[in-house]
Parts: C-alpha cells; structure tokens; sequence
C-alpha cells in the first residue's frame, strides 16, 4: 500500500455545504419590503381604531428576520470528504464551529444509499457494521451523484486506477 504524505494532493476531495437560495443583498430586499408591508398595514389599522394590530405587524417583521437568522446560522454547516490511498476522512463543522472528524479505511468502506418511499433517501458511509450518515442537507439528486462519484473512486482505488 502506498502511503500519502500530508504534502500530496488528496485523491478525491469534496466540500459539500447546505443550499442557500437567498443571497444577503435578497434577504435586506425582502426584509425592506416586508417591513414597508406590515408598517403600511399597521398603520391602516391603527388609523382605524385596531392599535394592537400595529403591534402584531411589528412582531411579524421581528418573527420572520429572526427565522431567516436561525436560517443563516444553520448554512454555516459544512463536511468535507477526502479519499487518498490510505484513508477516506469526513471532516464535519457546525453552525456553532464544533469540529468532528472521522477516518475510515477505503478498502473497507462502502458508500450506500438507502431509498424510502415518500422519505428523502439516506447515504451513509459503512465499514464493519457501523454506518455514518453524511450530506443530510443535500437533495436526493445531489446525494445520489456524490454517491456515484464516490462509489467510482473507490473502485478506481481498490483496483489501483
């Protein structure tokens, strides 16, 4: 077997983070519009007589600024998958910067991917009856190609390609 020093690019590398569909210039568009949206129909309501609606519009702009936070924070998520000739890693970061690491031997580790009707597949690496699920946030498109590529570097690997 050959041994990979730290110097040598890895074989097969991948960074995968959560999709995040809403640039930061699109959620200050969309908070400016709906904060214009609940002041004018606060307004319209306080001018009618309805004040504690005015107030519930302000709580709808705090409510929904506060979800797309929540939202932000979770994208910071990222794994990192790398496959040299000694090892397959997952490196997994979250949100709050807590670092997890796992290494796996690539010539006994399978990547499979369990379909479930009505219920977003799983893809899991597994080696000696333990699994580890990974790509939780991607789609099942997303996970069934990295599961393809990956799958193809490993035998590539194992048959000294």
């Amino acid at each position: 077997m050959t041994e990979t020093h730290a110097s040598e690019p890895a074989r097969f590398r991948a960074v995968l983070t959560p999709n995040r569909s809403l640039s930061r210039n699109g959620f200050l568009v969309l908070m400016a519009a709906v904060t214009v949206v609940n002041i004018v129909t606060g307004v319209v309501f306080l001018v009618l007589g309805a004040w504690p609606v005015f107030g519930f519009c302000g709580l709808d702009v705090l409510l929904i600024y506060w979800a797309f936070r929540v939202n932000y924070r979770d994208g910071r998520l990222s794994e990192t998958i790398e496959l040299d000739y000694g090892r397959l890693s997952l490196v997994r970061l979250s949100p709050k910067g807590e670092r997890e690491q796992f290494e796996m031997n690539p010539y006994w580790t399978r990547v499979q991917i369990a379909e479930m009707p009505g219920r977003p597949c799983r893809l899991t690496f597994a080696s000696h009856g333990r699994e580890l699920p990974f790509a939780t946030f991607l789609s099942d498109d997303e996970r069934r190609e990295l599961a393809s590529a990956l799958n193809g570097e490993l035998a590539a690997l194992r048959t000294g390609g």
